[in-house]
């Protein structure tokens, strides 16, 4: 039967309060104390701590202070280890264009050299490379050691490169050039010419000592110097080739009717010595100068008629005879081939003709020796 609540009544019921049971709070107490009592023993079993709580502090501190110093200096050699390493690597970048520098300022005068032995009719094929085709080693900036490294050993190899190419270029001119002065001295000697060839800074000296090991003297400048004075042997020897008397006094093909020696005489037909060469010609042809001299004579001669007569640097002495007229005067000077005369047949002379002779102390000499030599050197004869 279900009681039936009334107006006013209340139907809350009392709460009871409960507390903190004994058992569990001396659990509590006696958890914390065994922390602590462990922590206690694992702080006094700790050696720094132990120095620290027994009055030594300052010794621990000393001793990693020491240990901190020893550390830095350990980093301070590996700084300064990649610092040298890097500055060393920098150092032969900036040595190798310098040295490119250089070797461009001398692969220019070894182009030079060659345009000059180009010039006095020397060909190589081993010519200097372009220096512009080259690496630029001051562009070089590898931020990597191991990139600058391998720039280093390239551009190593390419300066090599310069050097040996410009060596290779240098020796094929030294030797051409050289062979070439040999061959001209060694045929104008053969006729009595011998060439006045300047020293050039050839003579050297000095009181005898031992090679020193590491100590070579000899470089690029050096080949370069070498080549520049054969190159000016060659053109001293040119120029004697260019002034000897060794050079057709007819242009053109013209035969010889009359060779130097014994032969029959025209008029008389006996045995006769011949002091020359006969150049038969149209009257009127034009008679050059066989090499560089002056005029020694010009006029009439008995046996020769109109003759000129030319004496050369060296005392030789051309003559020119049967002329039918005159283009120079005495005391002239005159270079290899300047027009001195016209053919004729003045003298004791059978036609129109040029007697050519070539004397020295008044002696004839064969004039064939002289224009074979000027044949067997025509390749270097035209070169500046």
């Amino acid at each position: 039967m279900r009681s039936v609540l009334k107006l006013g009544q209340s139907t809350s019921r009392p709460q009871t309060r409960q507390g903190i049971r004994p058992a569990l709070f001396y659990g509590m107490f006696a958890a914390l104390f065994s922390t602590n009592v462990v922590m206690g023993v694992g702080l006094t079993m700790s050696s720094d701590i132990t120095r620290l709580l027994s009055g030594q502090n300052e010794v621990v501190l000393s001793a990693y202070e020491d240990r901190i110093a020893q550390l830095r200096l350990e980093v301070d050699r590996l700084h300064s280890r990649s610092y040298a390493q890097a500055g060393d690597m920098n150092l032969q970048l900036q040595e190798l264009a310098q040295q490119q520098d250089l070797l461009t300022e001398q692969h220019q005068f070894v182009k030079a050299l060659a345009e000059k032995a180009g010039e006095l009719g020397i060909t190589t094929s081993a010519l200097p490379l372009d220096a512009d085709d080259r690496d630029d080693l001051a562009s070089l900036a590898m931020p990597v050691a191991s990139d600058r490294a391998s720039a280093i050993a390239a551009q190593n190899r390419a300066v090599s490169g310069m050097i040996e190419d410009s060596r290779l270029a240098l020796a094929a001119i030294s030797r051409v050039a050289t062979s070439s002065t040999a061959e001209i001295v060694t045929e104008l000697k053969a006729i009595g010419i011998s060439p006045a060839l300047p020293n050039d800074g050839a003579a050297m000296g000095g009181p005898f000592a031992p090679p020193i090991e590491g100590a070579d003297s000899t470089d690029l400048v050096d080949d370069a110097n070498a080549v520049m004075s054969a190159l000016n042997l060659l053109k001293a020897a040119r120029s004697a080739i260019d002034d000897a008397p060794i050079h057709k006094p007819v242009a053109g093909s013209v035969r010889t009717s009359s060779r130097f020696g014994n032969r029959r005489d025209p008029f008389t037909g006996g045995s006769a010595f011949h002091a020359g060469l006969d150049f038969p010609a149209p009257s009127g042809t034009t008679v050059l100068s066989a090499g560089v001299g002056h005029v020694s004579f010009a006029g009439q001669r008995s046996g020769y008629g109109n003759l000129v007569e030319i004496t050369h640097e060296d005392g030789t002495v051309t003559r020119y005879g049967h002329l039918s007229a005159f283009l120079v005067r005495e005391g002239q000077k005159v270079g290899t081939g300047t027009p001195i005369a016209k053919v004729g047949s003045t003298g004791r002379s059978t036609g129109p003709h040029l007697h050519f002779e070539v004397r020295r102390k008044d002696k004839p000499l064969d004039p064939a020796l002289f224009l074979a030599v000027g044949a067997r050197l025509q390749r270097y004869l035209g070169a500046a």
